[in-house]
């Protein structure tokens, strides 16, 4: 019986461990400030309004 009595509280209180570190996780994350979305590279933009060349096309005569 005392075996069966360790093993109990052994599981019982791994369990509240268990639970006790994933709401600390969960915490912790929450508290992290948000990052800002800014791009590490940017390009400037194309001169003019023109778009790309189309690529040519491939006909069935060689």
């Amino acid at each position: 019986m005392p075996r069966t009595l360790a093993a109990l509280l052994t599981s019982a209180l791994s369990a509240a461990l268990a639970t006790g570190a994933a709401f600390g996780l969960v915490a912790a994350l929450n508290t992290t400030p948000e990052q800002p979305n800014v791009p590490l590279v940017t390009f400037p933009e194309p001169a003019g309004d023109r778009s790309a060349p189309a690529p040519p096309t491939q006909t069935g005569e060689r």
